[in-house]
């Protein structure tokens, strides 16, 4: 409880600067392009005209995706519905995992909360995902399929990366400082990761059912499915079908905010001398 109020306090007294520095952070690490920030969507953008390419022309065998309604779905627009939010998770396991060592002046040379950089950083990625998700919007529209009541839940799967992920991104950057080897093992697992999460295949076609459980209880595919619920599946968070991977999924967001806040705790003493 100490913890979790020492976490509180420091984020209401630094709200202000939260916003300011979310946006600084996308600016800094576009610094010196011509282009600035908009390289924050160039480059997925080109990721996502290669999947095009790739599903659209080149393989031939894909095979497109029906909703509950019969409606066809091109595979490309199935895969580019669950990719939008691993670039988010990607670019926390990656680039979060150092955030405090980038911002390491803001401990040594003033006080600044330690546990309020991943969130800003954090924040960053979101503007940037959010902005993402505008594209795909756009580009369903393109191929003839409109926002239906099902995209208010984008709102909510959103907010479950944002929740999920900033403690994970505080609990993984505290101890990258303390032990090196630790960061460079959590970027080195981020593509077995993605492999695992269901981005590029539907997990409900996984022959052994062992296997298709494990796979449902990785929090990434709960977001990346919930994600295609929204424009494909046409099915509600709170459906009878998906109450069991909820319950996992939240179970998950207490275990990561609770190991989080104890390491942070533990640690935030002597994270100014390690730096």
């Amino acid at each position: 409880m100490e913890s979790i109020k020492l976490f509180i306090q420091e984020h209401v007294a630094f709200k202000k600067q939260l916003v300011v520095l979310a946006r600084a952070d996308v600016v800094k690490t576009y610094r010196g392009a011509s282009l600035g920030w908009l390289w924050a969507l160039i480059k997925p953008s080109i990721t996502i005209f290669v999947y095009f390419f790739a599903f659209s022309i080149g393989i031939r065998a894909s095979r497109p995706v029906t909703d509950p309604n019969g409606v066809e779905f091109p595979f490309f627009l199935w895969l580019i519905g669950g990719i939008i939010p691993w670039f988010y998770v990607s670019e926390m396991m990656t680039q979060g995992t150092d955030c405090i060592k980038k911002y390491s002046y803001l401990v040594t040379k003033m006080r600044f909360p330690v546990s309020t950089i991943p969130t800003f950083v954090s924040i960053s990625k979101m503007l940037i995902n959010m902005a993402l998700t505008v594209v795909v919007m756009l580009i369903y529209c393109f191929y003839g399929h409109f926002p239906t009541v099902y995209y208010v839940q984008i709102l909510y799967y959103m907010l479950c990366q944002f929740l999920l992920f900033t403690p994970f991104t505080l609990f993984n950057s505290t101890l990258s400082v303390i032990s090196p080897d630790y960061g460079n093992l959590i970027k080195s697992i981020t593509t077995a990761v993605f492999w695992l999460s269901g981005i590029m295949y539907d997990i409900s076609k996984v022959g052994n059912p062992w296997l298709r459980k494990m796979l449902r209880i990785n929090p990434v595919t709960y977001i990346c499915s919930g994600y295609r619920d929204c424009y494909i599946n046409q099915r509600w968070f709170f459906d009878e079908t998906k109450y069991k991977s909820t319950l996992g999924f939240f179970t998950v967001l207490i275990l990561m905010w609770t190991a989080s806040l104890f390491i942070y705790n533990k640690a935030r003493k002597d994270l100014p001398d390690v730096l």
